[in-house]
């Protein structure tokens, strides 16, 4: 596995402020689930100490994606959010999006890859009923990415990014504070965090970098779509030309702008997992854990 340590002190305003990630959790109470810390037994024996799994695979819409998307759409003003929305999302931010356009009432377009898989299409329309209408279009995220920009620049709609939002990374940090929540008294030596466009990693990197500093963060990104262990690299943001899409979840060819400063600032390193891994990975959780985990979870 090849590691990337990037982390490097700068202006602390580039983070999302604690009392803002506090007034998410307060807006998504009653709409996102609190998930369980479970502590893994078969973990903690095979490494020699304690493991948490947070289990955002529990969350209403399977993933931790509804925190940031609620959180930005209830940001909206209703002049703004009366002409509809656009996203653009490999499955688990459509999701949110759709399940936040239900309890909103607020109508969205969401562009998604032609090879996202069917179920999370499916899942897509139940959440967002009568509201949400679905577009495949491309082969990857980013394709339906710049579909949906477009859509949104040309009818005035308001684009609800997946990842680069304050207002989404915001969001993503709640999952951040029910950890801190759930530990209670004990010291997290070391947190792990999937990063595909950085969403989660800068909302719950930036919580503790300001509550608990001496937490180590370490980002896990597919090995086949390295766009932010590219990024540190280089030290700037930087598009792949081809990636692996296995990681559905995880594989963009280019993380944020925003994402990128606040994860430059708060990770501790980025480590590549190589698809492989993710599969024995997703084999070990159900074996060992009944935990049935897609690619990104399992990362």
């Amino acid at each position: 596995m090849q590691v990337a340590s990037p982390k490097r002190k700068q202006d602390i305003s580039t983070l999302a402020e604690v009392s803002k990630i506090e007034a998410a959790a307060k807006l998504l109470k009653g709409i996102a689930t609190h998930t369980p810390l479970s502590y893994s037994f078969s973990l903690s024996e095979k490494y020699g100490c304690d493991v948490y799994l947070k289990r955002e695979d529990l969350q209403v819409v399977r993933s931790y994606k509804l925190r940031g998307a609620y959180n930005k759409m209830r940001s909206i003003p209703t002049d703004k959010s009366a002409n509809g929305i656009v996203c653009a999302s490999a499955g688990n931010h459509a999701q949110g999006v759709a399940y936040a356009c239900n309890k909103l009432q607020i109508h969205g377009k969401i562009y998604m890859p032609s090879t996202t898989p069917k179920q999370k299409v499916r899942k897509v329309g139940q959440f967002g009923k009568d509201f949400v209408e679905v577009v495949l279009t491309g082969d990857t995220f980013d394709d339906a990415y710049k579909s949906a920009l477009e859509d949104a620049h040309k009818n005035d709609k308001v684009f609800v990014h997946p990842f680069d939002d304050p207002k989404v990374i915001e969001g993503q940090g709640t999952v951040g504070l029910e950890i801190l929540e759930d530990i209670g008294d004990k010291t997290i030596d070391y947190l792990f965090m999937p990063v595909g466009g950085g969403g989660l990693s800068s909302g719950v990197g930036s919580l503790f970098n300001q509550v608990s500093p001496s937490t180590k963060l370490i980002g896990l990104e597919p090995a086949g779509a390295p766009a932010m262990f590219e990024s540190f690299k280089k030290d700037k943001v930087t598009t792949l030309d081809n990636i692996e899409k296995f990681v559905d979840g995880a594989a963009v060819q280019s993380v944020g702008y925003n994402t990128f400063d606040i994860c430059r600032e708060v990770l501790d390193n980025v480590t590549l997992v190589p698809e492989g891994k993710v599969c024995t990975t997703i084999l070990e959780l159900y074996n060992e854990e009944a935990i049935v985990a897609e690619p990104a979870g399992a990362l």
